[in-house]
């Protein structure tokens, strides 16, 4: 059975993301004093005393919002965040008092008829405890003060959520499978992929470039296998980065990517591999993460004359520090493409979490020294002993040497070649580990 949603609702700044860590034990969601610094909903499945649930971060009712287009995704988000929700933490703000923001969020939740509980944020202060009497006229629920700054009344809530919540069984909690992270420059279509990839419309689709800035996950079953997919904002190029809030989200990717198996890089046809996409690549390779390139916008072709096989040759050449790795060209817009995704990706998570058998390795190892020896000279002329595979995800490998700091780069990535030959680990990297052994 599922575990129960618990949804924070609200109009902007009044403390929702703040809260949302606080209860998470971690900060996920962005928190600023910038009104509507969460525009996607945001998830994790969390846990307090003992029960087990999914906790929601949504963007608030977007009532000032400079973009007419952007003020209707994100409400839809909130609408679409409230139906699925088990249960509501409505957060108002006791330095504001009932504003016409609230009646209007009370309204929505009034319509939906889901349980909710009232936390009045930002109560810390005997003060502000007087407060609280104005939001009795909302006639929704009893306010329950708290402070999701100081940490204050948090226990409170959450145990008279879950007494508004049906008992259920308790899934098992199985952390097992595979995570993805989509990631790219901002506007190249990550989170159209990531709607009919994941068949769901949790992360806002709009032509304004960055407008997702939390990273917002989505767990499936495909065939028997668990997938996670991080639909995460995009990253600038470093120039371009200036507000603090954007520069968070690029530090959220980068953390996607270290969280995730497998990379998964998008890149715009119209232009393509540029020194950011070049640099997003760089970072899935010194996170030791399986990849595969999307070639999204692949409708636009046509009438660019753009020739398939030497657009694929250009990506592979931009991105050789990813051997092997898979290059889809798909269309978002018209769905082409897509359905080759997840089964791409299975492909290099297997290759990513391949164990090879140990014989087979020692053998290609002294094949290798024997068809061209180690370089070097007299006493000092390195050797290597053995071989061995010490882990998975990514593979990794340790050789044992009487002087590894003599194998020259050139070596080490020759031997990496013969074993990817020998056994393939395309869109995988490799993991070459080399420690010192007595010469024995």
């Amino acid at each position: 059975m599922s575990l129960p949603i618990i949804t924070i609702i609200g109009r902007q700044n009044v403390g929702k993301s703040t809260l949302f860590n606080r209860i998470a034990g971690r900060r996920i969601a962005i928190v600023s004093d910038i009104p509507g610094t969460t525009r996607d909903r945001v998830s994790i499945n969390t846990h307090w005393s003992g029960n087990r649930f999914d906790l929601v971060d949504t963007a608030g009712v977007a009532g000032n919002s400079n973009s007419e287009i952007l003020k209707t995704e994100i409400d839809l988000q909130f609408t679409e965040a409230v139906r699925v929700a088990d249960a509501i933490i409505m957060v108002v703000d006791v330095m504001e008092g009932v504003t016409s923001g609230d009646i209007d969020v009370i309204n929505i939740i009034r319509k939906s008829g889901k349980p909710c509980v009232l936390a009045v944020n930002k109560v810390d202060s005997p003060t502000r405890e007087i407060g609280l009497n104005e939001f009795y006229s909302m006639a929704i629920a009893d306010p329950i003060p708290i402070s999701a700054y100081h940490d204050i009344g948090i226990t409170d809530l959450i145990e008279k959520i879950f007494e508004l919540i049906p008992k259920r069984d308790q899934e098992i909690y199985e952390p097992n499978g595979i995570r993805i992270a989509i990631v790219g420059r901002p506007n190249v279509g990550k989170s159209a992929l990531f709607n009919l990839i994941t068949d769901s419309n949790r992360s806002i689709v709009s032509p304004m470039p960055g407008t997702t800035r939390d990273a917002v996950d989505s767990t499936f079953t495909f065939q028997n296998q668990s997938l996670t997919f991080i639909d995460t904002a995009g990253l600038r190029r470093r120039g371009k980065t200036q507000e603090s809030l954007e520069k968070y989200s690029v530090i959220r990717t980068f953390n996607s990517i270290e969280k995730s198996h497998v990379a998964m890089l998008v890149l715009d046809i119209t232009e393509i591999a540029t020194a950011q996409d070049t640099h997003i690549g760089g970072f899935i390779d010194q996170a030791s993460k399986a990849g595969v390139i999307i070639l999204n916008k692949w409708d636009l072709s046509e009438n660019m004359n753009i020739d398939s096989e030497l657009l694929i040759s250009k990506v592979t050449n931009t991105f050789k520090f990813i051997p092997g790795v898979p290059i889809l060209l798909t269309s978002a817009e018209t769905g082409f493409g897509v359905k080759k995704i997840i089964p791409s990706i299975i492909r290099v998570w297997k290759e990513y979490s391949k164990k090879v058998d140990g014989s087979d390795l020692s053998k290609t190892l002294f094949d290798a020294m024997g068809e061209k020896p180690i370089p070097g000279s007299g006493h000092r002329r390195p050797k290597i002993f053995n071989i061995s595979q010490t882990k998975t995800a990514p593979p990794t490998f340790s050789l044992a040497s009487n002087n590894p700091h003599l194998i020259h780069f050139s070596y080490r990535r020759y031997l990496e070649n013969k074993i990817r030959k020998m056994f393939g680990f395309d869109g995988s990297p490799l993991v070459m580990q080399f420690t010192s052994k007595n010469d024995e």
